[in-house]
């Protein structure tokens, strides 16, 4: 149902069955457990994180109200899974200045016109520069690279494709790098005849901040897609499109970068308010 009518990723398919393996573990069969058993879980993951417990109970939320759809079940036990108070961690953000300093080295190893670093070049532009997700730009198909229009279509979550803004600098970096890159295959960054993973894309720029000098722990493709859109919004972007270019179903995952903004609203109100350049009454 996940696969066909939602149109789940591969990831989100296999973070599912894991979910709910796990659950049988401790309460053996699920299809046939009851709210006794399922009462249990609490203290099983007692000692995970709230955001974990609450994704994995909705993992059996989702699989018992799709027993009750099919007429599998006649009676609904999920209300006895526990329901932790989980807050959304705050993304990790990078200055621009760190920002400039990866930058800076990667356009550096780029000189040399070495395929792996103009490679690079490439992954990190779209990272900052598109706010692209990194299972997003790793299966990027060769024929997604814009001809003319500077907008690169993206397939994202749930099958849906969205149109994103390609900069100058990106289009440059992708020039140079269909001019190096290996001939053959339909992916824009091909490997060993598929596509770079995921994985590799990690510790590539993992290994780019350690050679910048920057902790790693700071640095991840993800959190170049936050920086994308921190300093979109600095920069005075509408949420609305924020949310439109980062793929985001709904605009409540799109609000929590509003946080890194409250110095630069404070500043506005301030300065642009009717009543901010007016002396107070005596």
């Amino acid at each position: 149902m996940l696969a066909a009518e939602r149109g789940a990723a591969a990831n989100t398919l296999a973070a599912y069955r894991r979910d709910l393996e796990g659950a049988q573990e401790i309460v053996g069969d699920l299809a046939s457990a009851d709210r006794a058993a399922l009462n249990g879980l609490g203290q099983a993951w007692a000692d995970l994180a709230p955001s974990t417990v609450s994704r994995k109970a909705s993992a059996l939320r989702q699989f018992y109200g799709f027993l009750l759809d099919e007429g599998e079940r006649e009676d609904d036990p999920s209300p006895a899974l526990p329901r932790p108070a989980a807050r959304r961690p705050l993304p990790k953000i990078l200055s621009h200045g760190e920002v400039e300093a990866l930058f800076a080295r990667v356009e550096q190893e780029a000189g040399s016109d070495r395929p792996d670093a103009v490679r690079l070049l490439a992954l990190l532009e779209l990272l900052y520069g598109s706010g692209l997700r990194a299972t997003e730009l790793v299966s990027l198909p060769l024929s997604a690279v814009p001809r003319d229009a500077p907008l690169l279509t993206v397939t994202g979550k749930g099958s849906q494709q969205r149109m994103v803004p390609v900069s100058a600098r990106a289009r440059q970096a992708l020039s140079r790098w269909l001019a190096v890159r290996p001939q053959g295959g339909g992916y824009l960054f091909p490997s060993r005849g598929k596509h770079l993973t995921r994985i590799r894309l990690f510790q590539l720029v993992k290994d780019l901040a350690i050679r910048t000098g920057i902790d790693p722990a700071k640095v991840s493709p993800h959190v170049l897609r936050h920086a994308f859109a921190t300093h979109l919004l600095e920069g005075g972007a509408d949420l609305r499109v924020l949310q439109m270019l980062l793929g985001h179903a709904d605009i409540a995952t799109t609000q929590i970068y509003t946080h890194v903004d409250a110095a630069r609203l404070v500043a506005l109100v301030n300065q642009r308010h009717p009543l901010a350049s007016g002396e107070p009454d005596g």
